[in-house]
């Protein structure tokens, strides 16, 4: 090829290598482009999946009140209360030929079984934990003027039998974290007109009785223990009721064991224990009728409760060991939380958690009590804010001493110059203020406790100062 378009092979051969070379660079980089927005993209893909699985962490992490995940999702389960053992209780009772207690084998049997948890000698069931109290206070001779120390944080049950006998309450401030007497401020509030002290076993916790014994020893006291709250419940090993004079134990409804509403009242001192049966039975005693020698009520119980009662006892042991177990497995788990005091329970004690009570430091939250109690429910815990509104001594009847038709004889007699208004327990306010109580019950498993732990602690650690 000849003229300026023709091409030497040197000249073609530079020129081919040139345009692939070309097209080698721009192929790369095509593939490099390539590359880079595949990368982009995969790196895109991860970043949403990643930041899906950060709003998923948050979404568990933030509080159920604020739309996360609750802690709690098992059931606290349930089951019925009362079945065949009841039933065929009930089935012997409807074949006697009454119903009335004296001598009755329902009541009989009662007893009997109510000795095995508590082994005392003398034992006398009643209509209700209120009446085993006032029986024992009437039996132990508790009169007009006499004082009685006892808790003001309690059901007034405690404290009916009290006034009814005439008689005025004192109330002694409480442990801060076992909500029980505190023996110190008990021995403070002693005067010569001080004859019984009435030990609150609350929630189930066994109060201090060695040192409450021992007081009462040495100021010559009656010491009635109030087990209302505490069937099975262990003091030092020993079955509670078996330490102080009087025994008090009640079967209303919401109680571990019940017949719907009923009562137990037991003494091992020779002084009482003859007497039970006369007070909760108008006065006479039935074993040798010589008429009425005192004057008392009808606390009777009839053969159909003692019936139930008595049954019920047979599922005692399983229901308080499993509470206890319970209990003591949430002290486990939020007792170290920052700003939290748990239930406190002595070491060589069992307490049978009627409910759990634990208190919360308010300088220790960015929150009041209330907020903290919705955000705990709203995690799924069973939980509530104190327990009982105001101390005994805040209730009106108490603040008004309208005891009697609107009166309290007692004080316009001069025989006391207790002002309910004046009272103060500085401890038992913040407690009733603090307290967060926790619903406990034997159906409920181990597994589900563990998630109402981790609620507890998902809260207080959210606000935590």
């Amino acid at each position: 090829m000849n003229g300026p378009e023709s091409l030497s092979r040197r000249e073609f051969v530079a020129g081919a290598s040139s345009l692939l070379a070309a097209r080698a660079v721009a192929g790369s980089a095509a593939a490099a482009v390539a590359a880079n927005a595949a990368g982009s993209a995969a790196a895109n893909t991860a970043g949403a999946a990643g930041a899906a699985r950060a709003a998923g962490a948050d979404k568990a992490s933030a509080l159920a009140v604020h739309g996360g995940k609750k802690a709690v999702q098992r059931s606290a389960g349930g089951g019925p209360r009362w079945g065949d053992v009841e039933r065929r209780q009930l089935d012997e009772t409807l074949k006697q030929g009454s119903l009335f207690y004296w001598q009755g084998p329902q009541t009989q049997l009662l007893l009997e079984r109510v000795q095995k948890v508590c082994p005392v000698k003398y034992l006398h069931s009643c209509s209700s934990g209120t009446a085993a109290l006032h029986i024992a206070v009437a039996a132990a001779g508790i009169g007009l003027g006499d004082e009685v120390i006892t808790s003001p944080i309690t059901d007034l049950g405690t404290v009916i039998g009290v006034i009814y006998q005439q008689a005025v309450p004192v109330f002694a401030d409480l442990g801060a974290g076992t909500y029980n007497l505190d023996v110190a401020d008990v021995e403070r509030r002693i005067t010569p007109k001080t004859k019984a002290i009435i030990a609150v076993h609350l929630t189930g916790n066994p109060c201090d009785l060695d040192a409450l014994k021992a007081l009462a020893d040495r100021h010559k006291l009656i010491l009635i223990e109030d087990c209302a709250q505490a069937w099975g419940a262990r003091s030092r090993g020993r079955p509670i009721g078996t330490v102080g004079h009087f025994a008090c134990f009640s079967l209303q409804n919401s109680k571990h064991i019940t017949c719907g509403d009923g009562g137990v009242v037991g003494s091992s001192d020779e002084r009482f224990g003859p007497l039970l049966q006369k007070f909760g039975d108008k006065g006479g005693d039935r074993r040798k009728w010589g008429g009425h020698q005192a004057f008392a009520t009808n606390y009777r119980m009839s053969e159909l409760q003692a019936a139930v009662a008595a049954a019920q006892l047979t599922r005692l042991e399983a229901i308080a060991a499993k509470r206890a177990k319970l209990g003591n497995l949430l002290t486990e788990k939020i007792g170290k939380l920052p700003g939290i005091v748990p239930h406190q329970v002595h070491p060589d004690d069992r307490a049978v958690y009627w409910f759990y009570f634990f208190r919360m430091k308010p300088e220790a939250f960015r929150c009041g009590r209330s907020e903290l109690v919705k955000a705990m429910a709203a995690e799924g815990a069973p939980v509530s804010g104190g327990y009982i509104a105001v101390p005994l001594y805040g209730e009106p009847v108490f603040r008004n001493h309208a005891f009697f038709a609107g009166r309290w004889p007692v004080k316009e007699m001069g025989l006391t110059t207790m002002d309910f208004t004046k009272h103060k327990c500085p401890e038992v306010e913040a407690i009733l203020k603090t307290g967060i109580r926790v619903t406990i019950e034997e159906h409920m498993t181990e597994e589900y406790i563990l998630e109402v732990a981790a609620a507890i602690e998902k809260v207080v650690m959210h606000y935590a100062v």
